[in-house]
């Protein structure tokens, strides 16, 4: 058989030094047996951590505005229900008696008012607490009394006494009073401060502060007397919360 290799023509390649053969050749694009780590140019893991908080965070708010709107709304609905209004205060009558005036700025007297207190309510009983009456000359206040407490059912009317008491008690605005006097009438204002709690079957409201003003209650008086009466019959007071 005849041999079709064609013949190796040159030199042979020298031996490699020390024994050792020679490097692969580079792969293309790197001339250089050294190939570059690319793995610490590779961009680090996305925070995992600051997006799962951020999204608690927001499950959490989202919690709280649904737990508000809830509550929101059941309190809205018992509202709707229940429709609660403010008492009705009237003052029926005031009797003025022991009044003596003197120039010295000094003032006594005894003030009992009558008053009637009504609960327009018919679902909902109300609980009076802390109350306290004061009766005044324009804004200057003469005499202080508390009440007791008393509960006021469904649609009830319920009759409150209030004596005020000033024994010798200086008094600055006490000339207004006696021009006043002189003229056969004074008028005095009536006003109360207390709690007023709600309540409803189970439920309860948290006790609001209460507030009446009773203006403008005139009552006779002679020039030199010691005591009169309330004119004009009843008067309606306002009330607010």
């Amino acid at each position: 058989m005849t041999d079709h290799t064609p013949p190796v023509t040159g030199y042979p390649a020298p031996p490699p030094p020390n024994g050792y053969a020679h490097p692969y050749p580079a792969p293309n694009g790197h001339p250089h047996p050294y190939q570059p780590n690319h793995y610490f140019n590779v961009a680090g893991p996305p925070p995992y951590p600051n997006h799962q908080r951020a999204t608690f965070l927001r499950r959490i708010f989202a919690g709280l505005i649904g737990t508000i709107i809830i509550i929101g709304t059941i309190f809205f609905i018992i509202w709707l229900v229940l429709r609660p209004q403010l008492p009705q205060f009237r003052v029926q009558t005031l009797t003025l008696t022991n009044f003596t005036l003197t120039s010295n700025s000094m003032i006594s007297g005894t003030w009992t008012a009558g008053l009637t207190v009504r609960n327009p309510n018919s679902k909902i009983t109300l609980h009076y607490f802390d109350i306290q009456a004061a009766v005044f000359y324009k804004s200057s206040s003469i005499a202080v009394t508390n009440l007791p407490p008393f509960v006021q059912g469904k649609k009830n009317e319920t009759s409150v006494r209030a004596t005020l008491v000033a024994v010798s008690d200086y008094f600055d605005g006490w000339k207004g009073i006696d021009r006043e006097r002189g003229r056969g009438m004074v008028e005095f204002n009536l006003r109360m401060v207390g709690r007023v709690g709600f309540k409803a079957s189970g439920w309860w409201t948290r006790r609001r502060v209460l507030r009446v003003y009773c203006p403008g209650l005139g009552v006779r008086v002679e020039a030199n007397g010691t005591g009169g009466l309330l004119s004009g019959g009843g008067k309606a007071c306002g009330v607010g919360v």
